[in-house]
């Protein structure tokens, strides 16, 4: 099975991680604050589940899911990333990552930001769209009626393909956005954020197929 390094441990990654735990895969989990600090998480995932430095998680992992402020960007450890995998799910905020003139611009998107500091690694964007409560509750089997689909983007079709096949094993479908460039489609405040997969105060969410996500997309304006 995979092996799924972890930089950053927040909501969504341990979400992630429970996820591929649940579909057999290993995690290794990190964070800025160390490794000794995630004894809890790692305790609740079980026995495939380790905790790491950051450059540990990276060099572990077959794919790596790096889940940071984008205020963070500058201390990845980008030599262990080289020419991995490496699933995006940061999203941009002002109040909390600073004003970065290129995101205010809309001349870069946080993907292609991201590039910037880990270039030898390849990047697809995923799971920055939705509520970790709801990704939890909303993954299931392949061929489930009520199977529910987020969008990814990325430069590399293989990459792109991997990242696939492990959200397919974790419980969900993909719709390809396109390019890291064509990424802000899926961005914060965008039709596709969140409000597909119902409000947030409903932590079982609602179940978005497809279409739902395609038609989301579609309306999605600069």
């Amino acid at each position: 099975m995979t092996t799924v390094g972890f930089i950053g441990s927040g909501n969504i990654g341990r979400a992630v991680a429970r996820l591929a735990v649940e579909a057999g895969h290993h995690v290794v989990l990190s964070n800025s604050r160390g490794p000794e600090t995630l004894a809890d998480a790692v305790a609740e995932l079980g026995p495939r589940a380790a905790a790491a430095t950051s450059g540990e998680a990276a060099a572990a992992g077959d794919i790596v899911v790096v889940t940071v402020p984008v205020e963070a960007f500058p201390d990845l450890p980008a030599p262990p990333l080289a020419g991995k995998t490496v699933i995006d799910t940061c999203n941009y905020g002002p109040e909390r990552d600073g004003h970065i003139p290129e995101l205010d611009s809309g001349s870069l998107t946080s993907s292609e930001l991201l590039q910037r500091y880990i270039p030898d690694a390849v990047l697809v964007k995923a799971f920055n769209n939705i509520f970790h409560e709801h990704l939890l509750a909303l993954a299931r089997p392949v061929g489930a009626a009520d199977r529910s689909y987020l969008p990814i983007a990325g430069d590399s079709a293989p990459a792109k393909a991997e990242v696939t096949e492990f959200l397919a094993a974790i419980g969900y479908g993909v719709v390809d956005t396109g390019t890291l460039a064509d990424s802000w489609r899926q961005a914060t405040g965008t039709p596709v954020w969140g409000t597909p997969y119902g409000p947030f105060s409903d932590e079982n969410g609602r179940p978005a197929g497809e279409n739902a996500i395609r038609a989301a997309l579609a309306t999605a304006r600069r």
